[in-house]
């Protein structure tokens, strides 16, 4: 298929420093789906559908505020809330998609750019394995090959952590290859580091098929292994967390790493 919609194809790696180690690898892939090219994908495409069964699908409800409303809109409302004008430019999504009807997506980021194609912000949905989402909004530094970024932690995604953290985000864009390093920081130092690196390849039926023999069930392994890990912990006595009440609000607001060290060193 012609556009920016691809597929990206990799490995996630988490590791968690205190109080004892712990480590995981998978191998997984995601798509990266232009909002504006998701119907034409799916009319070209035989494995690929929106909004209904097939080997693979994109449901709008699984994302954003999950009544199903068109999801370039709703980003947009949310980076217009957080001072961020993105002028009608395209709006990316790497995320995993359905496979066979199942979906968990722990992260999905949108990469928002100004009509120029320049990267102007990205958004990160966060969802627990409570069924539960939030969304942190970060601008971008201007022509930076590398997006480094920080925001508080203002939402429960595992019970062996707590509240009282920071993150620190830095991410290379979707070209030949997307990666990105997610770390997290409470007041001890460096807590857990968690990591996806892909290689970009086309989005068709022939590679669409190849995954589903090379990594099957991909998003229900994700998920089981969510739970696998937990148990591990569990059985590395790692002190554990009560679920909080949700946050207030469902967006957060980062920052770049250069205006976040200005702000402090004016504070």
């Amino acid at each position: 298929m012609s556009g920016h919609s691809a597929l990206y194809v990799g490995r996630v790696k988490h590791h968690r420093f205190r109080p004892r180690p712990h480590s995981l690898a998978y191998r997984v892939y995601w798509t990266l789906l232009d909002l504006d090219e998701i119907d034409e994908l799916a009319s070209g495409l035989r494995f690929f559908s929106r909004s209904r069964f097939n080997l693979y699908s994109f449901r709008d409800a699984d994302y954003g505020d999950r009544t199903g409303r068109p999801l370039k809109p709703q980003i947009e409302a949310i980076l217009a809330d957080s001072g961020i004008d993105c002028e009608g430019g395209p709006i990316r999504l790497l995320t995993m998609p359905r496979v066979l009807g199942y979906a968990f997506n722990p992260i999905s980021t949108y990469f928002c750019h100004r009509p120029d194609g320049s990267l102007h912000a990205t958004v990160y949905e966060v969802h627990n394995t409570f069924g539960e989402i939030h969304t942190y909004v970060a601008p971008a530094a201007p022509d930076a090959a590398v997006q480094r970024q920080t925001v508080g932690k203002a939402f429960h995604v595992s019970p062996f952590m707590g509240l009282a953290m920071n993150y620190r985000f830095s991410v290379v864009p979707p070209g030949e290859r997307v990666s990105m390093s997610i770390e997290g920081h409470d007041d001890e130092g460096r807590l857990i580091v968690a990591s996806l690196n892909g290689q970009r390849a086309p989005l068709s039926d022939s590679a669409l098929l190849r995954l589903l023999v090379s990594h099957p069930l991909v998003t229900l392994k994700v998920t089981a292994a969510i739970h696998w890990h937990a148990l591990r912990l569990l059985a590395k006595r790692i002190p554990f967390w009560p679920h909080p009440a949700p946050p207030k609000r469902s967006v957060s607001l980062g920052a770049t790493v250069a205006a976040a060290a200005e702000g402090a060193r004016r504070s």
